[in-house]
């Protein structure tokens, strides 16, 4: 973490915003607005952009993605501009917590993965950018949505060592077991082979 420069309040007012702002269910929304019906009702149930598309809309399932990402972005840019650097990740681990369990559905939220790349990118672009690359690499050459989304989030603390943030090496570890914990199921399909591939007809429970 960055060494703390503010009042406790402070930094309290800012995981208290970012947690709010990361608990908007943008997925169901989008899904609501262009009739696609309730997502908890649709393929595995989750509320990110993957199972949006399992509705067949692409445009729902990329407005999810940058809605969701973006809520993250947003959090961390107004702590920092507001506050401080401390708030900033502060407010950006609270918006990722409130995605993963938002008061809103009853803390049964999504995975967290694109508000995670959407945090990165607006504490440290390059380290964000490295995190999506991670992500479109595995996806390319593999062709498995949660494995890519494995290793952009198992390697992103190495990306925080190797461009100079230690300093973000807590906040990225936390990061890291969640999207794990996270992806439990879709770890073992993915050890047992079954999987849903990218663009595949099969779909994960």
């Amino acid at each position: 973490m960055p060494e703390i420069i503010n009042t406790y309040q402070l930094l309290a007012l800012a995981a208290t915003a970012g947690y709010l702002l990361g608990s908007i269910p943008f997925g169901m929304v989008v899904a609501r607005l262009m009739g696609l019906g309730n997502l908890r009702d649709i393929g595995s149930g989750n509320i990110g952009a993957t199972n949006v598309l399992r509705t067949g809309n692409k445009a729902a399932a990329a407005l999810t993605l940058v809605f969701d990402a973006s809520k993250g972005a947003v959090a961390v840019l107004i702590a920092r501009a507001l506050i401080g650097e401390d708030a900033a990740q502060i407010a950006g681990l609270a918006a990722f917590l409130g995605h993963l369990f938002p008061i809103w559905l009853r803390f049964r939220g999504g995975k967290g993965v694109a508000t995670f790349l959407g945090i990165l990118l607006a504490l440290y672009w390059p380290l964000g950018i490295a995190a999506c690359a991670t992500w479109l690499v595995f996806a390319l050459v593999m062709r498995i949505s949660s494995l890519a989304a494995l290793a952009s989030a198992g390697l992103a603390p190495l990306w925080m060592l190797l461009l100079g943030h230690a300093e973000m090496l807590m906040l990225g570890a936390i990061f890291t077991v969640f999207i794990y914990l996270r992806h439990a199921a879709n770890i073992n399909r993915i050890r047992a082979g079954t999987e849903p591939k990218i663009g595949g007809k099969n779909r994960a429970p």
